[in-house]
């Protein structure tokens, strides 16, 4: 199946007249529509850098360290073979739309960016955020075809290769099959540890007063509870999978493009590679799934689908990951018909979470963003034991506290994670990337939804790798904790200010220990009960992370049993970390974004 690299730039009149021979490059030359004069401030070659040497001095190779450029950059790169589709999706006859990937043609199914159209307005949506109407109207104008870049090609490098071994590799559909069945057994695993604490441990709980000075310093005990309460209606309110959801006979929203965008500062070159060939085959799963990779200049990677964001883009707040961003949105050009999905640098997403992708963007359409779960099992998993419980409860997180914010809220009202984030080119188009922040992530679901953007949660999984040392865990955490205590919004305040309790809840539990021997007064059983409650929501958080991420390692099953119990008793040592982090974080904030080693 051509993937219409004949006809980039071509107008739709000229490609009716051709019924089987591709165009000469003189007809080509002869068909091309003049440059739109809207784009002449933004680079003649968006993807790649234009500070580019003169034209007699480009097809000189041997020059192009003097410019700081990578060969293909000035040379237009030749197209790679192209190979057919392996179609998992027969049936996409049932659309509600007009002109879908499948009424179309081959070429003309591909959106506007795989044609070669780069580039908006030069000042239009660096400073300025347009209303929704007006993004809507632009999106449903009829799309016109500017000169395209002569290095972006239709012709894609995923298909260059078809018998390497995949790296992608995961147990997503009996996992995500399991945590459907499982929100039961959350309640009662909770509320039964709750209670043999309270009720069957003998732990100098008294039922004859309600309170005492032993309270005084016992009551950071209590600080954890307004979250330990969240999460546990999360994980006790059933889990959404496409089981009872979708159908087939339902209508399908139109899509495009589906860009599947790996962002890296490219610094890292095995990295770099290591996402490329875990997700190249996925282009051939449908024709509107598209593998990209990000990179900052002078970064560039040969045969590859690499964007290279160059030194001389500017934005007017943002900077690193996110002016990145800004600029692979100015250079795509979305439309309401495209989406993309972002990963990081060390994120590696399988087969049925594409589909699954795919599913949310056909079937929920009062959605327009949209995330799933993350785990930290792709890379040394296990190799340090210490991190690999810490990051569990990011994963216990994203089964309780998120999937209640995704699958009953459709709010952002806990935040976003920056990774398997998946956005609507309309979204992107009003929110724009030019956010300014250590968490720019969080801050765009935040804009989103003052936009009145609704989100929904993905039913699907990436793997991504923890940190690798000590420094790098307290940096990520410290990040974090800043950039959203900054945040302007009173949500981000409040759990950011929650988060700092978590200090004050680990002093007064180490001071409870010495003086719990001084001064022998018993715990109101009331006191106590909650006590319990938050600390079982705490270590069930954690080993509920570790066991969905050893099921999905396919790990030994007596493995899995022995990680229990090291997991409990880990998570002391976890919370100690966290802690630390947030510490860190008062003391020495970060004046710039930290990249961490992973």
């Amino acid at each position: 199946m051509h993937r219409g690299n004949d006809f980039d730039g071509v107008p739709m009149q000229a490609r009716q007249q051709w019924p089987a021979q591709p165009p000469s490059p003189a007809y080509r030359q002869a068909a091309q529509p003049p440059r739109d004069p809207r784009y002449n401030d933004f680079p003649s070659n968006p993807p790649y850098s234009h500070n580019q040497p003169p034209p007699h001095l480009r097809n000189d190779p041997a020059l192009y360290s003097q410019y700081g450029q990578h060969p293909q950059q000035i040379n237009p790169r030749l197209p790679p073979p192209q190979s057919a589709y392996d179609r998992q999706w027969d049936d996409d006859t049932a659309s509600e739309s007009e002109g879908t990937v499948v009424d179309d043609t081959p070429e003309a199914r591909a959106g506007p960016a795989y044609h070669g159209q780069g580039g908006q307005p030069g000042g239009g949506g660096l400073h300025h955020r347009p209303s929704y109407k007006q993004h809507k109207d632009q999106m449903e104008r009829p799309l016109t075809a500017p000169s395209p870049a002569p290095t972006l090609n239709g012709a894609s490098y995923a298909f260059t290769s078809d018998n390497e071994q995949r790296t992608n590799l995961g147990n997503t559909k009996f996992v995500m099959g399991l945590l459907s069945e499982m929100w039961i057994v959350h309640a009662l695993v909770i509320l039964g540890g709750t209670f043999c604490l309270t009720f069957l441990m003998p732990q100098g709980y008294t039922d004859d007063e309600l309170w005492n000075v032993s309270c005084a310093w016992k009551i950071g005990w209590l600080l954890p509870v307004p979250y330990t309460f969240i999460c546990f209606f999360g994980l006790a309110l059933p889990f959404r999978t496409p089981k009872f959801v979708y159908d087939s006979d339902m209508p399908k929203r139109r899509v495009d493009n589906l860009y599947i965008l790996t962002v890296t500062k490219g610094d890292n070159r095995e990295a770099v590679y290591r996402a490329w060939n875990a997700h190249k085959h996925l282009e051939r799963l449908h024709p509107c799934v598209r593998i990209h990779v990000l990179t900052d200049e002078p970064y560039f990677f040969e045969n590859i689908n690499c964007y290279t964001c160059p030194k001389a883009f500017r934005t007017a707040h943002s900077k690193y990951k996110a002016r990145a961003l800004e600029w692979y949105r100015q250079t795509m050009r979305y439309t309401q018909y495209d989406w993309v999905l972002h990963l990081d640098e060390e994120s590696v997403i399988d087969d049925e979470s594409v589909r699954r992708v795919l599913e949310f963007i056909w079937f929920e359409t009062e959605c327009t963003w949209g995330q799933g779960v993350i785990l930290y099992n792709q890379y040394r998993y296990w190799s340090n034991w210490f991190f690999t419980v810490a990051d569990a409860i990011r994963v216990g997180d994203d089964l309780s506290r998120f999937q209640l914010q995704y699958t009953y809220f459709r709010m952002p009202v806990f935040g976003a994670h920056g990774s398997f984030l998946l956005n609507n080119g309309l979204v992107e188009n009003h929110v724009t990337w030019d956010l300014g922040s250590l968490t720019e992530d969080f801050q765009f679901a935040v804009h989103a939804w003052d936009a009145g953007f609704r989100c929904g949660k993905i039913p699907g999984m990436i793997r991504e790798q923890s940190p690798m040392d000590f420094i790098g865990f307290l940096k990520q955490r410290r990040r974090w904790y800043v950039g959203i205590r900054r945040l302007p919004n009173f949500l981000p305040k409040l759990w950011s200010a929650f988060w700092t309790l978590g200090i004050f809840a680990l002093y007064c539990t180490i001071a409870s220990i010495p003086l719990g021997f001084i001064y022998k007064y018993n715990t109101p059983r009331w006191f106590g009960f909650l006590k319990d409650f938050s600390f079982c929501n705490f270590v069930y958080l954690y080993v509920i992370g570790i066991f969905v991420q050893d099921l999905d390692k396919k790990i030994n099953p007596l493995m899995i049993i022995l990680h229990i119990p090291m997991t409990m008793i880990l998570q002391f040592v976890a919370g100690v970390m966290e802690a630390c982090a947030v510490m860190y974080g008062i003391i020495s904030p970060p004046q710039d974004f930290d990249v961490i080693k992973k």
